[in-house]
């Protein structure tokens, strides 16, 4: 039987502890995660979970860092010059993961990265594009706008309000209300379905953004 004051014979650590929070936010939602519950959830005293997480806030930071994590599984650093696949990769992967788990997406939106272990992790994508021909500030700058473009989009396509999941407006909602003579062009959006796939929406803006930096990063480029 699990030891429920530290958790020993359940292998708690801390990523079982961000894996179990995940598994609860995919289930309850952001407002009813709780240290306590969290600690029924993994059959473990709430105490034990401090071993691996010192506060709740470093909960909450732990799993951005764990979807970012996730995002990154499988992905090798880039060979010199090939950083614009790389950070396609990177952005799918993003995308898939916060699909998989929205209750992180306000945390991962209002979150900065900024744990030991993010911070570890930001070093080694900075090293990386810098080593695939990226200047510094460049290499930070695509980093930041790809990864906020990923979340805000994913934000916008499956997120929900904390609190109230499940109110969200949308406008097929509004599809009968529409008179087509004064709203032609939205009327003919509902029905075509014109511009609402997020899949085609989202790898070409993400095509569009990476090469646009590919062009100002080579030589001679103005700025």
């Amino acid at each position: 039987m699990t030891d429920r004051r530290t958790g020993a014979k359940a292998g708690l650590s801390r990523e079982r502890v961000l894996d179990g929070a995940l598994e609860y936010l995919d289930t309850y939602g952001l407002p009813a995660l709780s240290m306590r519950k969290l600690g029924t959830h993994l059959g473990v005293e709430a105490m034990s979970l401090y071993r691996h997480v010192p506060n709740k806030g470093a909960l909450l930071d732990g799993l951005v860092d764990r979807v970012m994590q996730l995002a990154f599984t499988g992905l090798q650093d880039p060979p010199a010059g090939a950083w614009v696949p790389w950070m396609r990769q990177f952005a799918h992967g993003l995308r898939a993961a916060l699909r998989a788990h929205p209750g992180v997406l306000p945390l991962a939106a209002t979150r900065p990265v900024n744990s030991p272990d993010a911070l570890l992790m930001s070093e080694r994508w900075l090293a990386a594009m810098r080593a695939a021909g990226l200047p510094l500030g460049m290499a930070m700058d695509v980093i930041n706008v790809i990864a906020t473009f990923t979340i805000g989009h994913t934000l916008a396509e499956v997120g929900q309000t904390p609190g109230h999941e499940g109110t969200e407006p949308d406008l097929d909602q509004h599809a009968d209300e529409l008179d087509p003579a004064q709203f032609p062009n939205l009327t003919e959006i509902i029905t075509t379905r014109a511009g609402l796939d997020f899949d085609t929406r989202f790898t070409s803006a993400v095509d569009i953004l990476l090469d646009g930096y590919a062009a100002l990063s080579r030589p001679g480029a103005v700025s």
